[in-house]
């Protein structure tokens, strides 16, 4: 067991110092709330919003979220991405720990359960899910699923309830943390056919409870994507289409498997998608032949038949007969169930290995031998694709390498590089994107963004208005014009776009703060301390809307209170001369000379040069003191 850990930590050690951030890592942590604020509500709300989860789109996962949380609170962050890559790495090494504990119960044999444990645990097509933030859910079901087929292994052969109620948690677990989890009953049902052979009507009415669960999740998990982002329904496409999809990624999946070369974290549809695409024919004919070969292995073995269906029914959530993705297939898709195809080939070697206590026999020998080399192309596949893995940029690159025209791509690899400072590359990818799909509001809005930082406010605008017509309900767009039109001075425009995104979002602290902030200039001050405390009430540690607060409330001539705002900044940053200074005007204004004289000193203390405080200062000490 040591040594199977230690080989699956060398092949993906360099995942650990990994920065690269993926397709939806922004909802999951970079503008996650929920998660950057641990605690028992976030807990409660990733807990209860079952049908409408507010902070990641698509299905309900909170397990999941409560992990990506904990770590956060561990002090996981955006430039420390570490923390999150250990416990992902340790998930992973206790999932192929416990492939081979469910190995070494179906087959009783050390040797071939270690040795598929570790093919399984070093495979390339694991590497997805360890560095990608939200593949967490599927390391995290993996684990729960393993636990679960582990206690019915022991049910089956022991009729324990203790364990059939274990299994049955485990389920609940697995399905709270990724919902793909639901074919479980039917994969319990296959084990009963092969290796342990116990089918019958009885173990068949075992697996009840299981299926009613399963139903259950698979309602919240329809009806939660549906309301938070999209699906996709098998008759928008038609049957034909189905039948390609099906077809193209049995195939392209067996492929990947039995050889792990140019794997990618997106894969697009073919174009065309017929038999007229090499890809589509492919699938379709290598499927037919699929089918043969396992009819015709039946006449010696159940094995290759129960591995492969074990396979189909284990990844087919994700198959695409109901679209819940933009891509054909997903690497990440097949990480549990690639464990179907080792299951045949850790019978063969069981049984090749039979009597090994006693004897090592040469059969025995060689198959160690042949799967040792295995081993080693396996470990330099997954090596050699970690290395695109070890920043954003890099991983887009390759990513756009192997599907150079896929909009999502050249838009992603744009922000980051945006994020670098490389605003005219930035623009090129911005600009690459739109040539492949002009009506895509996400890539105007981000365009308009990095135009707007290089000066190029009116293009900004431009692309901000565009992304409007194409998706009139974007609130990040009316954010991001609103900003705009703020430093144009267009302020009745600005405050009209704030006005809008608000609508959409209300309880987005930037906008409350930004918004109160034009509302505060033009003497709106009721309203804007309104939004400000909202904005509170959200994020009650935001010393931004603490200060402008205290500015609102100044306005007012609540001067106590606005005071009492200042110093709650002073409280986080002792040296933020223009609170000492806003304090000492107020404590003026209150005929508290002394005190306030005292401030304009301490901010000078700390700035000498402050030319308001010297000011203020002067002015004050000419006045007379009461």
């Amino acid at each position: 067991m040591c040594i199977a850990v230690g080989i699956v930590l060398a092949a993906h050690w360099p995942s650990l110092s990994s920065t690269a951030l993926s397709f939806d890592d922004d909802q999951y942590l970079l503008e996650n709330q929920l998660v950057q604020k641990p605690g028992w509500e976030s807990t409660r709300r990733f807990l209860c919003e079952v049908l409408y989860p507010s902070t990641v789109r698509g299905y309900y996962q909170p397990l999941a979220m409560l992990s990506l949380m904990a770590d956060y609170a561990m002090g996981g962050r955006v430039d420390n991405l570490r923390p999150f890559r250990i416990t992902s790495l340790g998930l992973h090494v206790a999932n192929t720990l416990l492939i081979i504990v469910f190995l070494y119960l179906l087959f009783g044999n050390s040797p071939a359960a270690v040795t598929v444990g570790v093919l399984f645990g070093i495979h390339p097509l694991t590497i997805e899910s360890i560095p990608w933030l939200s593949e967490r859910k599927t390391l995290l079901a993996g684990f729960f699923v393993l636990w679960c087929l582990i206690c019915y292994v022991r049910f089956s052969r022991t009729q324990s309830w203790q364990s059939y109620l274990l299994c049955m948690v485990f389920f609940i677990f697995a399905l709270l943390s990724k919902p793909t989890s639901t074919p479980v009953p039917i994969l319990m049902i296959l084990l009963d056919y092969w290796p342990l052979k116990r089918l019958s009507k009885k173990t068949v009415i075992q697996k009840i409870p299981f299926f009613l669960i399963a139903v259950i999740a698979a309602i919240i998990t329809f009806l939660s994507q549906k309301n938070t982002s999209s699906v996709t329904m098998p008759g928008e496409h038609g049957l034909v289409r189905i039948l390609f999809i099906i077809c193209h990624n049995i195939v392209f999946y067996l492929q990947r498997f039995a050889w792990p070369v140019g794997l990618s974290g997106y894969y697009p549809f073919p174009s065309p998608f017929s038999l007229g695409h090499p890809k589509v024919l492919a699938g379709v004919i290598g499927t037919a032949v699929l089918f043969v070969i396992l009819l015709v292995s039946l006449r010696w073995t159940r094995s290759l038949v129960t591995g492969w269906l074990f396979f189909f029914l284990a990844i087919f959530p994700t198959l695409g007969v109901i679209g819940f993705y933009p891509v054909i297939a997903a690497d990440r898709h097949a990480y549990i169930p690639m464990l179907g195809l080792f299951l045949p080939l850790c019978g063969f070697l069981a049984w090749l290995c039979r009597g090994w206590a006693d004897k090592l026999s040469r059969r025995c020998i060689v198959a160690l031998a042949v799967t040792a080399c295995l081993a080693a192309g396996e470990i330099g596949a997954t090596r050699a694709y970690l290395v695109h893995w070890r920043d954003s940029v890099s991983l887009h690159r390759y990513m756009i390498k192997l599907a150079p025209n896929v909009t999502v791509l050249h838009n992603n690899l744009g922000n980051f590089l945006d994020e670098l400072g490389e605003s005219e590359e930035a623009i090129e990818h911005f600009n690459k994107s739109l040539t492949i799909n002009p009506h895509s509001p996400e890539v105007h809005n981000n365009l308009g963004n990095v135009l707007h930082n290089i000066g190029k406010s009116d293009e900004a605008i431009e692309h901000f208005r565009r992304a409007i017509e194409i998706r009139p309900k974007f609130s990040q767009v009316h954010y991001n014009l609103a900003r705009v039109l703020a430093t144009q001075g267009k302020t009745e425009e600005a405050i009209s776009e704030y006005r809008l995104a608000l609508q959409m979002r209300p309880e987005n602290v930037d906008i409350l703060s930004n918004l109160a902030y034009l509302l505060a200039e033009q003497g709106q001050y009721e309203e804007a301390v309104r939004l400000y405390e909202k904005a509170l009430e959200v994020e009650p540690d935001n010393i931004i809307a603490h200060g402008r607060l205290g500015l609102a409330l100044a306005g007012l001539g609540k001067n106590d209170e606005a005071i009492r705002q200042f110093r709650r900044v002073l409280a986080a940053r002792p040296a933020d001369v223009e609170m000492l200074c806003n304090v000492g005007i107020l404590l003026e204004k209150q005929g508290k000379l002394t005190e306030a004289i005292v401030q304009y000193r301490r901010a000078l203390k700390i700035q000498p040069d402050y030319a308001k405080a010297k000011g203020l200062l002067e002015e004050a000490l000419e006045k007379p003191k009461r």
